[in-house]
């Protein structure tokens, strides 16, 4: 009877040991994902971004992944603020790009602590390209992901019928003119080959004294897509604001006087009107195989007419002489209101790695980690046979990356407004009465009136 006492006193007590909370299995943390402030949200991407939340979720049972996906990008905007004021923010959001990322700029983390306490490899990236998310004051605010590196997009067909040499697939290599003679690959030789590629009707280039402009159905080059603080930046990178007020650079306006010299004087580059016509394949120019070269960020091979016989060279030197590459970037941030950031770095850390080949590909971006890369290659040089120089432009293209304060879409207060003032300045030029505007005075006016609008 004794005996059965005791046995029953020691199940009582393993049971009741076995419900205090020391012997419990503690609790994951959740981390929560927000997509929709960039791309992300059509069904593929879904479906993808689910696979690697499963699969997070199955190799850390310590965190409980979870992802938010927005509907479209301007509910998403509503939806993370509205979840910023209520102090419940998601941990990570993305993938984002630069631009995306501004209106929230307030919001996002400084990585450098957690980088230096988990001993993240930074080394795995082109320095370039880190410095692309460090600030003047030392904070990481992103670590690389996907990138579109610019590069000069050309038909050779054009360039055959021309006679010219191709634009060169490597840095530091001059550029062949037709006499042999050897040049630095720079604008000022862009717009020398480029009115050669520019032809009428009746067969005149633009070096001719018979060049009719009015009945152009050739053109030597575009920037395609591009809004004009990238293509001022693929001239000359600068940082336009230093904290208090915003300088319009002397280089931006000798960038916009070869612009306006392209399109109304030399006439190798399309205005507005030819650019919407029938002739450049109403807006998507260089696919028309009317434009014999185009720079334009690594994106542009979404769009790509596989019948034009395309290739691609590195970008001319800026007008310091100098190599600048305007890159496009989308990431994933971390937010400052995250109640678990070492967990949350912990995700981040999955998503910038093993994460890499499921959402690239989906994502249509070059991965910025070089182990990641020739995936994405393999399946452009499949796309575009004769684009063979895709093997090597984009990842040599890297180093030469424009850092965070001369990125094209670096940030200042009221950024998205100062951005469209921008571009009312590019619509005036590339307009019917381009030829008649005094740039630095319409520059002086872009720059007061951003001075407003960064104190609005």
């Amino acid at each position: 009877m004794l005996h059965k006492r005791i046995s029953t006193f020691i199940a009582f007590c393993a049971l009741a040991l076995g419900a205090l909370p020391i012997f419990a299995q503690a609790e994951p943390v959740t981390i929560t994902w927000f997509v929709g402030l960039g791309t992300g949200t059509n069904e593929q991407q879904i479906e993808a971004q689910n696979q690697v939340v499963a699969d997070f979720n199955a190799a850390h049972p310590e965190i409980n992944l979870v992802v938010n996906i927005g509907a479209n990008f301007e509910t998403s905007r509503d939806t993370f603020s509205t979840l910023v004021a209520a102090g419940t923010p998601p941990d990570i959001v993305g993938p984002v790009g630069v631009g995306g990322s501004n209106a929230f700029s307030d919001q996002w983390a400084d990585l450098q602590p957690l980088v230096d306490a988990s001993g993240y490899d930074l080394t795995a990236y082109d320095s370039a390209l880190v410095d692309l998310y460090r600030t003047s004051d030392g904070q990481l605010l992103g670590i690389p992901f996907a990138v579109f590196p610019s590069m000069t997009y050309y038909n050779a067909d054009l360039f055959d019928e021309a006679g010219l040499a191709y634009p060169p697939a490597t840095f530091d290599t001059p550029y062949v003119m037709p006499d042999g003679s050897e040049v630095p690959w720079n604008y000022e030789t862009v717009a020398e080959i480029a009115k050669m590629l520019t032809v009428d009707e009746n067969g005149n280039d633009a070096t001719s004294a018979d060049f009719d402009p009015s009945k152009t159905v050739q053109f030597g080059m575009n920037f395609q897509w591009a809004q004009y603080r990238l293509m001022l930046t693929q001239l000359q990178p600068e940082a336009l604001y230093d904290g208090t007020s915003i300088t319009i650079p002397d280089s931006w306006k000798t960038g916009s006087k070869w612009i306006q010299d392209a399109i109304w004087t030399s006439h190798f580059m399309p205005s507005t009107a030819y650019d919407g016509s029938e002739l450049l394949n109403s807006g998507n120019a260089f696919s028309s195989g009317n434009i014999a070269m185009a720079i334009a960020p690594l994106w542009y091979t979404c769009c790509m007419d596989a019948t034009v016989n395309t290739n691609v060279g590195v970008v001319p030197q800026g007008l310091d002489g100098e190599y600048h590459v305007a890159t496009d970037a989308d990431t994933f941030r971390l937010t400052k209101g995250s109640q678990h950031p070492e967990e949350a770095f912990v995700v981040l850390s999955y998503l910038l790695n093993e994460a890499v080949p499921t959402l690239t590909g989906v994502y249509g971006a070059f991965p910025a980690r070089p182990e990641y890369q020739q995936t994405f290659i393999d399946g452009k040089l499949e796309q575009f046979a004769s684009a063979t120089d895709l093997a090597t432009v984009p990842a040599a293209s890297l180093a030469y990356n424009n850092p965070n304060e001369k990125h094209h879409e670096a940030n200042f207060p009221n950024w998205q407004k100062g951005a469209d003032r921008l571009q009312a300045f590019s619509t005036l030029l590339f307009g019917e009465t381009g030829a008649d505007v005094d740039v630095d005075a319409e520059l002086a006016a872009v720059e007061a009136d951003l001075n407003s609008i960064i104190k609005e």
